[in-house]
């Protein structure tokens, strides 16, 4: 199993290439499965769960054609089993994606329940729910979720959709099949993310007709059939907030090309409050940070507010900052797994339920420690490259379902980090 040396203290400075989304790349992976027609994505993250996801789709009987410069190209026109199976679906939750697009297009999908990361309980019955209001009936037995349509009907049909919660899987899942029903559905309470414009973006050029995404009502009105197209896949606006994050803990002047301010206003206001330089440019972002910065205390919630995504890693840019922080998680139960590993580097933080409060410390220490989810994993990194020290991180294979060669941007930067196999 690989693990990744971090020599710590030295100070970033250049230019990083952001990739694109994981979390846009696989919905436009399923929606993919919406046409006959090849689709061709362009920036798409070399990723194990980007890997997963093809894997899958080329289960189906999907052509799949992979470019050294990024570009996926697929034609689902040769897809002759609307299936994915456990044996797949175990390792990723994003496969659940697959469901929407195949009963929409074929009238029928049988899609394992998914697996994925151990943050927290993240149900699909709001896609159940949501895919039943369209007319699908929905078996769930032996692990699968069985769809078809009703005897006699071709199309799903047009709906009003108010899920219980904010699901941005559950609005993508809807967003793709309502792209393909008979006549109007109208999501209320939409997940409003960066990911889900861009995918209804992809989708109106492959011929869709939808208006208010970005918003928390987005209408579609179904069309018969769509076509092919090519997409660029938006950047993706964790893996900027984690060198964000990064740079502003260990000082320096990084330019993050195709990074993206207006995906991430609720982290820059705090780094900014920190005391970061974090500047808008022409094809990226511009940070920069010197000397120990000043905590700040934040609550995640659904965006566009403190994305639960970049808690972790701004948790280690307080353990080294100055005075005391409280930081609230409010989406996921079982998201604080990493604070016992940044308190083996000499962190301070206490934890009472769904709050960490951090005491800032002038040093880390560095230590072997386990990452534990793919954010936890990111968050170690960076208190591995201010630790006095060597620190090693295990089971980074969690950071590889995210992170693009993130060791590779590092170095590339000035950190002193090595993959160990």
């Amino acid at each position: 199993m690989d693990k990744l040396l971090i020599r710590g203290g030295r100070q970033l400075l250049g230019e990083v290439l952001i990739s694109g989304a994981k979390n846009a790349a696989l919905p436009e992976l399923c929606a993919t499965l919406l046409t006959a027609e090849p689709v061709t994505l362009r920036n798409v993250p070399r990723l194990q769960d980007v890997s997963t996801m093809l894997t899958l789709i080329r289960n189906m009987g999907v052509q799949v054609e992979q470019g050294a410069d990024g570009s996926v190209q697929v034609n689902a026109g040769t897809l002759s089993s609307p299936e994915a199976p456990y044996e797949l679906v175990k390792t990723m939750r994003a496969s659940v994606l697959a469901l929407g697009p195949l009963l929409a297009r074929f009238g029928e999908a049988t899609v394992s329940l998914p697996g994925g990361c151990a943050i927290g309980s993240r149900p699909v019955d709001q896609h159940i729910k949501g895919l039943q209001a369209m007319g699908a009936e929905i078996l769930v037995e032996h692990g699968y979720m069985i769809a078809k349509l009703p005897k006699g009907r071709t199309r799903l049909k047009g709906a009003r959709i108010a899920t219980d919660m904010v699901t941005v899987t559950g609005t993508e899942n809807f967003l793709m099949a309502a792209a393909l029903a008979e006549g109007e559905t109208i999501l209320e309470n939409a997940a409003q993310e960066p990911e889900i414009p861009d995918l209804a973006e992809m989708l109106i050029k492959m011929g869709a007709k939808i208006e208010g995404h970005g918003s928390s009502r987005i209408r579609i009105q179904g069309v018969e059939r769509l076509h092919g197209c090519t997409h660029q896949v938006v950047a993706d606006r964790i893996e900027t907030g984690t060198f964000l994050c990064a740079v502003a803990a260990t000082g320096g002047d990084v330019v993050l090309k195709h990074g993206r301010t207006d995906h991430l206003d609720a982290v820059i206001d705090k780094l900014r409050e920190a005391g970061a330089s974090v500047e808008a440019i022409e094809g990226g972002i511009r940070v920069k940070s010197q000397g120990r910065l000043k905590a700040q205390s934040f609550r995640t919630t659904e965006y566009p507010g403190f994305p639960t995504d970049m808690q972790a890693q701004f948790m280690a840019l307080n353990a080294i900052s100055l005075g005391p922080s409280k930081v609230t998680e409010t989406i996921f139960e079982n998201r604080f797994m990493h604070v016992n590993e940044l308190v083996r580097l000499g962190a301070h933080i206490q934890i009472d339920g769904k709050v960490s409060v951090i005491e800032g410390v002038a040093k880390l220490s560095g230590a072997t420690v386990m990452a534990t989810d793919l954010r936890a994993s990111a968050s170690l990194v960076i208190a591995g490259l201010v630790a006095d020290g060597e620190t090693v991180v295990d089971r980074i294979y969690h950071l590889d379902r995210g992170y693009d060669q993130m060791e590779t941007k590092l170095r590339g930067i000035g950190a002193d980090i090595e993959r160990v196999k």
